[in-house]
């Protein structure tokens, strides 16, 4: 049981990272309001969930304007993809160990 939870992350033990994650994963980029409307957050949860991944590296975060406006976008880092892909063959080894 201990090697099955050898790569669980703490990063992705909120279910707001989890699923910020799944998002950045499945696509190239996603931008803060979108990632707000999807995940049904308020601005102040969002950002802080986001704060945490940019601190382990697992997000890249990019900053533009369209026309006056700022935008700020978000991409899976190549270690948060790896350790993301890791956390999720963790959590399907969990499971299948289950149905034995």
């Amino acid at each position: 049981m201990k090697t099955t939870l050898a790569n669980f992350d703490k990063a992705f033990e909120n279910r707001v990272r989890l699923q910020i994650m799944s998002i950045l994963v499945a696509n190239d980029s996603y931008d803060f309001n979108s990632l707000k409307e999807l995940l049904e957050v308020t601005d102040g949860n969002l950002a802080s969930h986001l704060k945490a991944l940019e601190k382990e590296a697992y997000i890249n975060v990019y900053k533009s304007f369209l026309g006056r406006k700022p935008n700020t976008s978000y991409a899976a880092s190549e270690q948060g993809r790896t350790a993301f892909l890791k956390h999720l063959e963790s959590l399907e080894n969990l499971i299948k160990l289950q149905k034995a």
